[in-house]
Formats: structure tokens, sequence, C-alpha cells
């Protein structure tokens, strides 16, 4: 199918789930377009805040005119793929653009915080994907194990490097640094739960 189909699939889709209950998101992976609720927990809510307000406080000097926002949708229509990453760096003016998805090329970087039900989504199909696209930056945070994996130099479709981090690092993400001593793990004794 090619992308044009695919992406009015995914229109009438995400039109259709704002008729549902609860949050909803579409994306076009593999096999196509597909709908999936989010329910994201605390702690993995507040990973991405915690780095998108890292980032927003660092891109005026290192980028002016980007942000680091939670969603929206990127796309690459040439590999078939739109995807919600749970934070992305973006020029600020595409949100103000019509439509449903920001192009790849104008990302500068994604997060994903690896949730406890599909963790081989973030480190298989999305770290393919978002090399393929081109994004020159990919961070992985995963509350399931306290770690995180920073990807650069994208290459078809792997990136060229990957360096890896704990929880309390100070990790180099691009030309920024995330500080991720605040950044809680999933069910930790001494931690709320989720």
């Amino acid at each position: 199918m090619d992308y044009a189909k695919m992406r009015a699939i995914a229109e009438e889709l995400m039109a259709y789930a704002e008729h549902l209950e609860g949050a909803w998101t579409v994306e076009i992976g593999p096999s196509g377009p597909f709908l999936a609720m989010t329910s994201p927990s605390k702690r993995h809510e507040g990973a991405a805040r915690r780095i998108r307000n890292q980032l927003n406080a660092q891109l005026p000097t290192a980028h002016p005119g980007y942000v680091c926002a939670n969603g929206p949708e990127i796309e690459h229509p040439a590999i078939g793929r739109m995807r919600r990453p749970d934070a992305v760096v973006i020029p600020e003016a595409v949100l103000d653009e019509e439509g449903l998805a920001v192009d790849a090329t104008q990302v500068l970087a994604v997060i994903e915080i690896v949730s406890p039900s599909n963790p081989g989504n973030d480190y298989g199909e999305k770290l393919a994907e978002y090399a393929t696209m081109g994004i020159a930056h990919y961070m992985i945070v995963d509350p399931r194990t306290g770690t995180i994996q920073v990807h650069s130099d994208p290459c078809k479709d792997r990136y060229q490097h990957k360096d890896p981090y704990i929880f309390g690092d100070s990790v180099p993400f691009g030309p920024w640094t995330v500080e991720t001593s605040d950044f809680r793990r999933y069910g930790k004794a001494g931690n709320d739960t989720d």
C-alpha cells in the first residue's frame, strides 16, 4: 500500500479515536496504520517531562527557534512510517502548521521512554526507523532497568554510535546534557509504584 493511502487511513483512525474514551494515538508501522490506546504511567510521564524541561532550557542557546515537545507525530513518506515519540526536538514554528505530522527532515532528536508493556518497539523497530529517517539523535530511557541509551550518527537503518548510561548520570545528548538523578525506575522500593 502506498504512503498516501496509509496516511488517509491514519487520518480516518484519528478522527474515529476522537469519539473514543481515553487517549489514543495513530502510527504507521511496518504493518501499516494502527490505533493504540496510550496510558503511560506517572513515572513514564515524569521522565518525559524532565527531559523536555531540560532541553527547552538549553535549546534557545544551542538551537534558537527549536523546542522539545511531546508529540506531534513525525513522518517519513519515502519509508512509509509515521511515529509519535514521547518527546521530539523540532522547530517551534511547525507546531502552528496545519496537518497531522512533522516531516522527519525537520527533527533534530527523538526521545522514547520505554513502557513495560512494549519494550521491544523502542529498541527494535523505532531504532531502525529513526535512523532511516535521518534523525541525528535518539535517546531511549528505560525505567524498567534504570538505563539510558543515546544513539547518534545515523547511516541507513542503523546508528553508528551507541552510548550507554544509568540513572543518575549526566547524559550528553547531541549538543545538550540531560541530568538524570531525579529519574525513577518502575516499581522500585523507596519510590511510588509506577
